[in-house]
């Protein structure tokens, strides 16, 4: 069975405890990076893979999408998506991305915001979203980055004062499934290196358009933590059309 932590009473809680929770994608620190790289949504068909809070389906909604379809395998997030980021325009459906069956070049976009680290097996799904988008179409992602997955633990090492040393990254090049600690529970992911992250992509007749490593932003700078921030990458941003 593929984990769904989000449906946890309590995991749910401290989720939606978080800034980026309750700021929107404004309270995102990779949010004015992602911005950039979007395409342009007016008359388009969007699919947003684990859509969360739909904060991305409304954004396209927002931009003249013709019609946005937000899947996540969390009901629990539907149910806040629908409440916060409802638009005539949005739709809302519960199942794992991985199980999903789309007609050939349904869409023109496919959207995706940090996600695919919870994914097994990513190149089917990427084949799948190849086979689903037409010709000339978007697919932008982000991802948790390669280095902060690689051990883990995905916590710093510390001093005996409890000062930040370093951050460990170990065993790169073995991909595969990751035990780490999340708003206090043991949640699943998967590594998986940069080279397979992009020549996937190439692989499934994609063309790369933007590798982005966002930085945090000035105006964040002032939060708890986000000055170690700029001491590794958390996450990693693509964009890539296809051919």
């Amino acid at each position: 069975m593929k984990e769904n932590k989000y449906d946890n009473e309590e995991f749910f809680k401290k989720y939606g405890e978080m800034y980026r929770s309750k700021e929107g994608l404004k309270g995102a620190g990779e949010w004015s990076e992602l911005e950039k790289i979007l395409p342009d949504f007016a008359q388009k068909n969007v699919l947003d893979l684990g859509c969360g809070y739909g904060w991305h389906c409304k954004y396209a909604a927002e931009h003249g999408a013709t019609h946005v379809l937000g899947t996540d395998i969390s009901e629990k997030m539907l149910e806040k998506a629908k409440k916060i980021n409802t638009d005539e325009k949005i739709e809302y459906f519960c199942q794992a991305m991985e199980d999903l069956n789309f007609s050939d070049e349904t869409f023109d976009i496919v959207l995706s915001s940090l996600a695919f680290h919870y994914i097994k097996d990513f190149a089917p799904l990427v084949c799948n979203i190849s086979r689903w988008l037409k010709k000339g179409g978007q697919f932008v992602f982000s991802v948790e980055h390669p280095v902060f997955t690689s051990y883990g633990t995905q916590d710093w090492y510390y001093d005996n004062e409890g000062s930040i040393l370093h951050f460990p990254v170990d065993n790169y090049y073995y991909e595969g499934k990751r035990e780490t600690s999340f708003l206090g529970e043991r949640v699943t992911k998967y590594h998986r290196t940069l080279t397979t992250y992009l020549n996937t992509l190439l692989q499934n007749g994609f063309e790369i358009q933007n590798i982005i490593e966002p930085q945090p932003p000035d105006n964040m700078m002032n939060i708890p933590g986000m000055k170690e921030e700029m001491r590794r990458p958390m996450m990693l941003l693509v964009s890539a059309g296809k051919k």
